[in-house]
């Protein structure tokens, strides 16, 4: 199996200011959690409007939906003005998951010994961040959003009116 990084939405929603520290030398003051937690909120809690005013409301273009329905954020557009915070009808884009600078997580990959964790592991007060054997279980709620991040949420799922 593969270990992967499982992040449980509802538990870092709840903490609000992320605590997680982060052991990659380029960024130790700003966590790349963050940016796993963009990506994870846009896959499983953003409701994918067909009309997406998120993406309307960019004065740069910063936002794009992909062939998938969920939409991207381009760091190098974007100018963390928040506008599609603010247009989202549903509150899924939070505010303080869009910084002007951005710190990417490489999941620790390559930097790890065989029984090392991550730093940002045991940072989390609510263990909302986890590392092992997670695999996707759609029961669980629990979804693969990259190859190695695994995702806790209960997403929206849009109902057919008869």
């Amino acid at each position: 199996m593969t270990k992967r990084l499982y992040i449980d939405l509802d538990k870092c929603r709840a903490c609000g200011d992320c605590k997680a520290k982060c052991s990659y030398y380029y960024h130790p003051f700003n966590s790349g959690i963050q940016n796993l937690r963009e990506i994870a909120e846009f896959s499983v809690k953003c409701r994918h409007c067909e009309e997406a005013p998120c993406i309307k409301s960019c004065p740069r273009d910063a936002l794009e939906k992909q062939d998938d329905a969920i939409v991207k954020r381009y760091n190098m557009r974007c100018v963390s003005c928040k506008t599609c915070s603010y247009a989202c009808p549903f509150g899924t884009i939070l505010p303080e998951l869009l910084p002007y600078a951005v710190s990417k997580c490489d999941y620790c990959l390559g930097r790890l010994n065989e029984n090392d964790v991550p730093v940002c592991i045991g940072e989390c007060p609510y263990n909302a961040i986890q590392y092992g054997d997670f695999e996707p279980n759609d029961k669980e709620y629990k979804f693969l959003v990259s190859e190695h991040l695994v995702v806790r949420a209960v997403p929206w799922k849009k109902e057919a009116f008869i």
